[in-house]
Order: structure tokens, then sequence, then C-alpha cells
């Protein structure tokens, strides 16, 4: 390639390391102040849905069972892991909720991203496949 047309490194975009450097800085505190938004906006919402409580605590832990997947290699944890810890799967589930008017669905969808939110306040992130503690956020250890 011509170097004329070359994007100077400084001005490339930067990448999380798969190593489990992660984000560096300030980013990583916006990643858990994010975090406890989410956890803080599901929770609230999920009072003002009338969400028994029970099921709250019955069901807040249950997307770690995602963490199963490590005992087949870690780029299989990792996948089903992230598959558990992203907001796509829980919006989903939100949206049929919705659609379908099944209120369940809904208060389900809320205990899943209080969850989320829970796990990227303490600094658990999306896991990369080189080892369970490498995540987006950066080391769990530096958690």
């Amino acid at each position: 390639m011509n170097a004329a047309f070359q994007v100077p490194a400084h001005a490339r975009p930067s990448k999380i390391s798969p190593t489990g450097a992660g984000a560096t800085g300030s980013v990583p505190v916006l990643l858990r102040a994010e975090g406890l938004i989410e956890l803080a906006v599901a929770v609230t919402a999920y009072r003002y849905a009338g969400g028994p409580w029970l099921m709250f605590a019955v069901l807040f832990l249950v997307p770690d069972v995602s963490m199963v997947g490590y005992f087949a290699s870690p780029r299989t944890g990792a996948r089903i892991y992230n598959l558990g810890h992203t907001y796509i799967a829980p919006a989903l589930m939100a949206l049929v909720g919705v659609v379908i008017a099944t209120p369940v669905l809904q208060l389900m969808a809320l205990i899943w991203v209080a969850h989320i939110g829970f796990d990227r306040l303490l600094g658990y992130g999306l896991k990369y496949p080189s080892a369970f503690r490498a995540t987006h956020l950066g080391s769990v250890r530096d958690a």
C-alpha cells in the first residue's frame, strides 16, 4: 500500500488485548459506573413492575450457569459465557414478553440485566478465549 494512504499509528483505533489487558485509564471506571446504572435501572424497573423478590433472588445468579462451558475449553467457555452475559438475550426475552403479553418473561429479563450490570460493576466483563480471567474490562484479578 502507498505510504500516502496509510493511517498514522496514533490515529488507528486501539485494540483490546485478548491476553486480558482490557480497558485502561478511566475507561474501566466508566464501564463499572455504567454497570451500576444498569443494575439500578433494572432493579428499579423490577420493583415498579411488582416482581416477587424471591424470584429475583432465586434467578439472579442463573446467568453464571454459562460458566459450565469452561469444562470443555477456554474458547467454548468464553463463547457460552458471553452469550449469557451480553444484553442481546435479555433484550430479546423482554421483547418476546411484551409481544406475547407474558410479564414473567419481562421480569426474568430485568433480573438478567441486573445480573449483567452487577457483574460489570464488580469488573467481570465479557471473556476472551485465552483465559477465564481475561475480560474486556481487564484482568479479573485487577478488578
